[in-house]
């Protein structure tokens, strides 16, 4: 039968019997009953009819129990296998499939029809003349629908898996609002040529879903925790003054990742268990031919001061290819690029992706994301950069800094910053600074009279601290978890109002 027939035929029973059983309409039929539900799904939508669910269920026999009906229980094949006068195990297991032969013997001999007789070839004998199959007698009784002892169907169900529970839903079906023997297919449209004749005075439209509401709504996407940080940095950036470096390569020369910021090419950091290089390609190094020589020049004899590295520096080790492991790379060609355009002051600023070989634990990822701030003008002080330090942090919550002396190649004085964090309720450090040195800004072509301040932390660890997460794991790769970046809540760094913020830092 095909749709519109099935469909005039259901509409018709309606009408006569005034409501219809979906499973027995669709036995009548000879129609599978998944598709009379279609039928009635597609009605409804229109109106013509109303269906009320009924579950239903029944006790089935399961494809291995049918065989059984007519091939006998496998204990009973078992025992048919073995003559009278008995047989050796193995011709017994010769006889018969694997089914009986282990199953069918296991319940022969539970019930005492079989047993075996121990020795140096073990045989099988019989302990009764004859059997009555009750399995078969029990399965026969499920597939008439007869009931059975509540002990017989749970072995049958649970232990042999023999019979199993069947359910579904039935449906009554009965007329609708808008019931009528026909389908009138709805319009979707508007035609020119029914405002022409007047049709669609008389004409069934489908319904706009124009209403505010009225459609289902669009699942949302999620920001990840360590966006919704990073863009209150940005945020806190962008309040101070400061402009967005391009940090867009992830593959930097050596050049521009290590010898521009006067790092001597035998610094541990330059080995390969520190960074990761590239294979294809292997060199590239684009960086102006008189630029690299006064970074030679430095690197070997120094100069204004300085006396170098003192060694013999070498241009194939400048030109590798490596991810990089800072995004002070960044800052090095965005002072480059200043310099060379006539310098006048500015304030940068970074966040972004950072590359290093680095054994993967709780605390440490071989990728990670890197927080920079630069300051160029001319003579700036340590106080200036103690200045700026103080106000940045007090944006971020954290109004006590202390700092500590460190080294860094490129930097000259250099401080670790240490911060009392409000909800650790102790001090930990946050970050590090310096003052780039003169031997990185003179080759630049920078004025001898300007300095250039810096410092920078992590994204992930403030990130880690501000939503209590202990692995940083489960924060960054394949193991955080979808519910996680679903869940967590607003980011409160730089919502502390300005006056505050300037009242807490003076």
């Amino acid at each position: 039968m095909d749709d519109a027939s099935l469909e005039k035929a259901l509409l018709l029973e309606v009408s006569q019997a005034g409501a219809v059983q979906s499973d027995a309409f669709a036995a009548t039929c000879g129609v599978d009953h998944k598709k009379v539900i279609g039928l009635m799904k597609s009605l409804e939508a229109s109106e013509l009819v109303a269906s009320t669910a009924t579950d239903q269920s029944q006790l089935v026999l399961t494809p291995e129990a049918l065989t059984y009906l007519t091939a006998g229980s496998p204990e009973a094949q078992a025992f048919a296998a073995v003559p009278a006068e008995g047989c050796t195990l193995a011709e017994f297991k010769a006889a018969v499939d694997v089914t009986v032969g282990e199953v069918g013997f296991k319940q022969a001999m539970q019930v005492k029809w079989l047993g075996m007789v121990k020795g140096a070839e073990p045989r099988v004998e019989r302990k009764v003349d004859a059997i009555e199959d009750t399995a078969v007698a029990l399965l026969a009784a499920v597939a008439a629908g007869t009931e059975i002892p509540a002990k017989e169907l749970e072995n049958l169900v649970k232990k042999r898996k023999l019979v199993k529970q069947e359910a579904w839903k039935s449906y009554s079906i009965a007329k609708g609002a808008k019931f009528a023997l026909e389908r009138v297919k709805a319009h979707a449209d508007l035609t020119k040529e029914m405002m022409a004749d007047g049709s669609w005075r008389k004409e069934e439209f489908k319904a706009y879903n124009l209403v505010p509401g009225a459609g289902a709504p669009p699942a949302g996407g999620h920001v990840h925790p360590l966006l919704k940080v990073r863009q209150q940095f940005r945020e806190i950036f962008l309040q101070l003054g400061f402009a967005e470096m391009p940090t867009n390569n992830f593959i930097e020369s050596g050049f521009w990742n290590f010898d521009t910021l006067i790092q001597p090419q035998m610094h541990p950091a330059r080995d390969a268990h520190d960074t990761f290089f590239m294979k294809t390609p292997a060199m590239a190094n684009r960086a102006p031919e008189d630029y690299l020589d006064r970074v030679r020049t430095m690197h070997e004899v120094g100069g204004h001061g300085s006396i170098g590295h003192q060694y013999s520096w070498k241009r194939a080790e400048a030109d590798k290819n490596i991810l990089r492991t800072h995004t002070t790379a960044v800052s090095a060609r965005c002072l480059h690029k200043l310099a060379q355009d006539g310098f006048k002051p500015a304030k940068f600023f970074s966040i972004d992706r950072v590359f290093r070989n680095e054994a993967v634990d709780r605390t440490h990822l071989a990728e990670f994301h890197q927080v920079e701030g630069v300051i160029c003008d001319k003579n700036l002080t340590l106080g200036d950069l103690i200045g700026v330090l103080h106000q940045f942090f007090a944006r971020l919550g954290m109004t006590q800094l202390r700092f500590k002396p460190a080294f860094n190649p490129y930097t000259e004085p250099s401080m670790e910053i240490f911060a009392y964090h409000p909800m650790l309720k102790k001090w930990v450090e946050v970050g590090n600074s310096g003052m780039f040195r003169p031997e990185m800004l003179i080759p630049m072509g920078m004025p001898e009279d300007v300095n250039v301040i810096a410092w920078g932390l992590s994204l992930e660890r403030p990130t880690m601290i501000m939503y209590g997460i202990d692995n940083i794991r489960d924060l960054f790769g394949s193991k955080m978890q979808v519910s996680a970046v679903k869940n967590n809540p607003i980011c409160r760094l730089g919502l502390i109002e300005q006056a505050e913020t300037v009242k807490m830092t003076q």
